[in-house]
């Protein structure tokens, strides 16, 4: 169990997190922030607990509070170049080098950091202990979300607005039907089979 008490003094910590590991389609988008101490923001917690309207709230929050905040993200191009959990790293190093400020120390969720020259710890559910991943969390999943409803408005036969490009038996019966759009994760399981068929 990691002391995080140790990391509370630390003005600049960076938090980071991404979003988008599983869906079949789109980016995977990572984000970093490094939180206010004089500003704290109440009610952050692991993004997947949160409902939509109160995600959006808090998105709010942390853009309007945070000292500073960066996006990054790689490609289903990438993803299918180097796998997704190199390019979730990718994603994750991008958000990083993007912040303004400098970190005096980044926390990441998850079990490995991306190759970065700040000090480095990633913590196991990070996005439920450590408010600053928690606010990443929120930041990654509402910019991803609002990608995926952009793309469910150009085409809704595939629902997007619902299962966000998760494979949901509805996502997959689209699939089937309509074939993959070129946003689609080519490396994939499901993508690839359907591929080979066709």
């Amino acid at each position: 169990m990691e002391n995080l008490e140790q990391y509370k003094s630390i003005a600049k910590l960076a938090g980071c997190d991404e979003v988008g590991r599983g869906p079949l389609v789109g980016d995977v988008v990572a984000a970093a922030v490094i939180l206010d101490p004089a500003r704290p923001i109440a009610g952050l917690a692991d993004s997947k607990k949160l409902s939509e309207k109160k995600r959006e709230y808090l998105y709010q929050q942390i853009i309007d509070n945070a000292l500073c905040y960066a996006l990054g993200r790689a490609s289903a191009q990438e993803i299918d170049q180097i796998n997704i959990l190199h390019a979730s790293m990718l994603a994750m190093q991008r958000s990083i080098l993007g912040l303004s400020i400098a970190p005096q120390m980044v926390l990441v969720d998850g079990n490995r950091c991306p190759k970065i020259d700040y000090p480095c710890v990633a913590i196991v559910k990070g996005d439920a202990k450590v408010a600053a991943i928690s606010a990443a969390s929120i930041l990654a999943k509402v910019v991803r979300d609002r990608e995926m409803l952009a793309l469910h408005a150009l085409h809704p036969e595939y629902g997007f607005d619902r299962h966000k490009g998760y494979p949901t038996k509805d996502h997959m019966a689209a699939l089937v039907k309509y074939g993959p759009l070129p946003g689609y994760r080519k490396s994939f399981k499901p993508v690839k089979m359907l591929l080979a068929t066709s």
